[in-house]
């Protein structure tokens, strides 16, 4: 979590590309074949998109859409929230298009909590707080895990489809995360870097 500025292999910002672009292809390559399976299998599909709270402080345009590869004005935390705003919008433009075409597949996003991992290594100050108050705020594998699960799993969440969960219930998202043209945009702009 808000690494430095560093650019991948495809020349793209590291969080952008780690934490949206590389599920966003995934997701892309895998579902024919599930659209297929819930057919075929008259069972729902469903698509969970790992995101955060941190979605909600993102740049103030949401996604950088022009600048995303541009380490002028980049920071680190900001940069994180874009991603995962960036997966927020992603689950909800896949739900919109899965609805259009009729098919009985969800898709939605969650917020893990803040989960003992080593998700803080960049930021001393950030682990030293998790290491003082962790014990009070920081859950353990799996009760990260446990949203995850819910809205895979959990019968309850059957036909819901391209909303927010935290602590396996539904929640609010940023103004930005129901933005739907920022959605249409972002899905654009990541097949267009994906080709």
């Amino acid at each position: 979590m808000a690494t430095p500025f560093y650019l991948s292999k495809d020349d793209i910002e590291l969080q952008f590309a780690t934490n949206h672009l590389g599920h966003f292809l995934l997701t892309n390559l895998l579902l024919d074949t599930m659209k297929k399976t819930a057919h075929n299998s008259k069972r729902e599909g469903r698509i969970v998109n790992v995101s955060s709270r941190r979605h909600r402080l993102s740049y103030p345009e949401g996604i950088r859409f022009d600048r995303i590869n541009d380490p002028t004005g980049y920071n680190s935390l900001s940069a994180y929230g874009q991603s995962k705003l960036a997966n927020v919008l992603h689950a909800n433009e896949l739900a919109r298009r899965l609805k259009e075409e009729g098919l009985d597949m969800t898709a939605n996003s969650i917020h893990p909590g803040v989960v003992d991992t080593e998700i803080f290594r960049y930021h001393k100050f950030f682990r030293g707080l998790v290491n003082l108050v962790g014990q009070h705020i920081v859950k353990n594998i799996h009760q990260g895990a446990a949203t995850t699960c819910y809205v895979a799993l959990h019968p309850n969440a059957k036909g819901t489809s391209g909303r927010y969960f935290v602590d396996c219930n539904l929640a609010n998202v940023s103004s930005q995360g129901i933005d739907a043209d920022l959605a249409k945009k972002l899905w654009e702009f990541s097949e267009s870097l994906i080709k």
